[in-house]
């Protein structure tokens, strides 16, 4: 015997299909168990805070890097007794907004749905001017920063880069937190790979958030000058 024709038809799945009352007695509990989860208050927003919001920063996405540099310092130094410089994030990372009111687990979902994780990069600060500094002036995005403070011209040409508050020393070698995903090269920010020694925390950018919302009661974040240009 051998095999002539093989047939078949789509089956549609949507909310149409019935529910088998079996299976759905089995799942509700657990589903009401992780809506209970996700549902549960964690902070309060006093505001609505958009990735939009902004030209070069944000609110939300100074939010995000400041959330990041203090949850992930803290792993960090645990662990090398050193401190991370500044943070790189990028803007398409941002999913969701922050609306005003009460802040859930869900929330911190909403936000970050990716299972990306924290790395942190070892980088000469010639590497830091010469690429990443000259990346985020040319991308003339709101690529979430903490630690860089930033100003271009009109041409959006760098004039002034400083890690916390200082100029950014080329010899120097500076600890960049960033996600795994962007040290892969995603967004095209193919310049960490060019590190000197690379920091794997094993720490979720969602735990990060749900840590940071869960210590700070109430969030305010605010559009500020650590990215801007002077026109």
């Amino acid at each position: 015997m051998h095999l002539t024709k093989i047939e078949g038809k789509q089956i549609s799945i949507n909310d149409s299909l019935e529910i088998n009352p079996e299976i759905e007695a089995i799942i509700k509990p657990y589903r009401d168990h992780v809506n209970k989860d996700l549902d549960s208050t964690i902070s309060y927003a006093v505001a609505t805070y958009s990735k939009s919001d902004g030209e070069l920063n944000t609110a939300i996405g100074n939010l995000f890097a400041d959330a990041i540099l203090e949850q992930a310092n803290y792993v960090f130094n645990k662990r090398t007794e050193k401190n991370i410089d500044l943070v790189l994030v990028n803007h398409g990372g941002i999913r969701a907004i922050i609306s005003k009111g009460p802040i859930t687990t869900r929330t911190a979902y909403n936000i970050m749905p990716f299972e990306n994780s924290l790395v942190v990069a070892e980088m000469k600060g010639k590497t830091i001017t010469d690429s990443l500094v000259y990346y985020l002036s040319k991308a003339k995005r709101a690529h979430p920063i903490a630690g860089l403070t930033l100003k271009l011209d009109k041409n959006f040409n760098p004039i002034e880069a400083l890690i916390n508050g200082k100029a950014i020393d080329a010899n120097k070698t500076y600890n960049v937190a960033t996600n795994d995903y962007l040290y892969n090269g995603g967004d095209g920010m193919t310049f960490f790979k060019t590190n000197d020694s690379l920091h794997v925390l094993n720490y979720k950018v969602r735990s990060a958030l749900l840590d940071y919302f869960k210590k700070a009661d109430t969030i305010n974040p605010v559009i500020d000058d650590r990215f801007i240009q002077i026109k």
